[in-house]
């Protein structure tokens, strides 16, 4: 860091400057996620882009794209929302473009830890280049890679004539970086570029204006935040939350990721809160004649809250706080204050980011935005501290497959590609078997969509698992909960099958049983035979209407798209089924002529069909929207 600061109005001549301070071999490190600075960033890929001299080498993860679908009804959904959404003017990433079009340049390379989902499945460089690593493990290695320069979005605020800075949704990396190249005596560049609308984080996320070697303040950065879209949940993804809910004790500490499975979490945990009666209630049905496992569950209201402890901190934390939930209070001995919530990174919806710039002032002091090592791992300077705050912890994270004897992968397909990364997932589970009192509970949907077939998301010998069988703990699907910790194989093997879809139970009790590793009486309980899509949809139908809403946090989405978005997705679901996309075809030659469905068709720019496949589409859409309405 430079006690001579350089501040920049232009992004062109910051980039100009970079460029001649740093030698001709380059490695640069960008934050992951929201922390991308994507102007500059392109400035940067250009310039080396056509200056063959310079090697550049790129170290981020997470690199947010704008959806660019290529199926017909897909794009005809998307690209309207798009334009919305995400604003006119959105400095999309060179970068991404050049790795899906696959022109990125011999004297580039993009190395990633964490990749957006399945976006890079079938990008030769992006899968070469991909690095495994512990999130904590991230900066050492960085380090050891000869970094150069950090290149990252910031927050500015000014008081009294003073500016000051805040890392606000990436402190995560960088402030492990800083202190590794202090400690070593080495030279590293750090260049924040100020957004205007970046939430301003105080607490360890606030630094001075030496803490940079280059400011930029231009009117060129104004471009729209990148807000993840709020998607509607599942029947199945419901079940997972009230199952997983269940584990949350008072007085404890939660961690929780992003996506359909945590927001069901959140609307559980709400309404056990708000509406402890009829959450109750709910969860009596949901257990009927399942036999419980021998494990602690809660079902009471919060007193004394819950303490957030997560990598990433995403719109649940605001529904858990607005609720009530996220009270409990520990006091950090670095930041000298107490905190209801410490966060490595942020990322979420706009609606998270409007409340994150109007934290009230209570809000504002209790959240502290930190360092991934604080996070996501105990072995701090107050390593003792962070073991009694974080007592009764739950640590919350999605899987894809698990293998019956308990390892699960989360990130890595059986042929070695890559769907997205282990990130912190291992640092919490392993961190869940050091503490007492907490638990690692991993969830998945108990099936899977595999090449146009469902298959089951249980199953024998997955290659590549990310959490070896010696960590198993707890495992939730739609079917309920498989208590694993301490268990022999033969017990973790006959729970897992008890909560695996009916289809396919007696495969997997076959399986076992040929490698001998259940006994050969095993019969599966006729409570867990009853494991099926249907059931569960006879679950949900026995609640008032708006129990289980497709939204429940609400959607940007207008009225039609929030119906589309269930008929697409329908759709989508339907294409390995022939007869059923038939049907659904058949449907909709019946209902075309109906008005409540010409809207939707006309926000699908299908109202005016200019081919045969055009006219396919509509009644398509048109049948996916009268089911949908019989559904409801």
């Amino acid at each position: 860091m430079s006690a001579s600061t350089r501040y920049f109005d232009s992004l062109q001549e910051a980039n100009n400057h970079l460029f001649s301070i740093l030698p001709k071999q380059i490695h640069c490190a960008i934050p992951l996620g929201l922390g991308k600075p994507n102007q500059l960033v392109n400035l940067i890929y250009n310039t080396a882009k056509n200056d063959s001299s310079i090697k550049l080498k790129i170290s981020t993860a997470l690199s947010l794209e704008v959806p660019h679908p290529k199926a017909k009804l897909e794009k005809n959904f998307i690209h309207p929302y798009s334009k919305r959404h995400f604003g006119e003017d959105y400095p999309e990433l060179h970068y991404t473009q050049d790795t899906k079009a696959r022109k990125i340049p011999d004297n580039i390379s993009v190395h990633e830890f964490y990749i957006q989902a399945a976006q890079n499945i079938n990008i030769p460089t992006s899968q070469r280049n991909y690095t495994s690593l512990n999130y904590t493990h991230v900066a050492q290695n960085l380090f050891d890679d000869n970094l150069q320069v950090i290149v990252q979005l910031v927050a500015a605020k000014t008081e009294n004539g003073k500016t000051t800075y805040s890392l606000s949704c990436n402190p995560d990396l960088t402030l492990d970086l800083v202190d590794l190249f202090k400690l070593h005596k080495k030279k590293l560049v750090m260049v924040g570029v100020v957004h205007p609308t970046l939430p301003y984080i105080g607490g360890d996320a606030e630094v001075e204006s030496d803490f940079f070697d280059v400011v930029v303040v231009s009117p060129e950065v104004k471009h729209k935040l990148f807000a993840l879209p709020q998607m509607p949940l599942e029947p199945a993804d419901y079940l997972i939350g009230l199952y997983a809910s269940q584990f949350l004790k008072d007085d404890g500490t939660i961690q929780i990721g992003i996506g359909s499975l945590s927001d069901a979490i959140v609307h559980a945990t709400v309404l056990r809160q708000k509406d402890n009666f009829f959450y109750q209630d709910i969860i009596q049905k949901l257990w009927g004649a399942k036999v419980k496992p021998k494990v602690n569950l809660y079902v009471d209201k919060f007193v004394t809250g819950l303490y957030g402890t997560s990598e990433m901190v995403t719109d649940a934390f605001m529904h858990l706080r607005q609720a009530g939930v996220l009270t409990r209070e520990i006091y950090d001995l670095d930041e000298n204050k107490k905190r209801y919530l410490h966060g490595a990174f942020y990322l979420g919806s706009e609606k998270f980011y409007k409340w994150l710039c109007e934290l009230s002032e209570e809000d504002r002091l209790g959240f502290s935005m930190t360092r991934v090592s604080k996070v996501n791992d105990l072995y701090d300077h107050h390593e003792w501290a962070l073991r009694r705050q974080r007592k009764n912890a739950c640590f919350f994270n999605t899987c894809m497959t698990v293998d019956l004897l308990g390892g699960a992968a989360a990130d890595t397909l059986p042929t070695g590609q890559v769907i997205s990364g282990v990130g912190g997932q291992y640092n919490f589970v392993a961190m869940s078997h050091e503490l007492p009192d907490s638990r690692s509970i991993l969830m998945l949907r108990s099936t899977h969509n595999k090449n146009g077939k469902i298959t089951s998301s249980i199953g024998w010998g997955f290659a590549h698992l990310t959490i070896p069988r010696h960590l198993r703990d707890v495992v939730i699907t739609e079917y309920g909960i498989a208590n694993l910790r301490g268990r022999t194989d033969e017990d973790v093997i006959c729970a897992l099958i008890e909560i695996s879809d009916s289809k396919f139970q007696d495969d997997l009790v076959k399986t076992a049983k040929k490698y001998g590793k259940i006994r050969q009486s095993y019969q599966i309980p006729e409570w867990a035979k009853q494991n099926t899509p249907e059931n569960l949809k006879k679950f949900m139908k026995q609640f008032k209407p708006g129990t289980f809403p497709a939204f429940p946090f609400g959607t940007d989405f207008t009225p039609d798209e929030q119906k589309l978005v269930l008929a697409l997705t329908q759709l989508k679901q339907a294409q390995s089924k022939p007869l059923l996309v038939a049907q659904t075809f058949i449907r909709g030659l019946k209902h075309g002529q109906g008005s409540s469905f010409q809207s939707a068709v006309q926000r699908m720019s299908l109202n005016k069909p200019r081919s045969v496949a055009d006219w396919v589409y509509k009644n398509l859409v048109i049948g996916a929207l009268s089911l949908l309405t019989d559904e409801i």
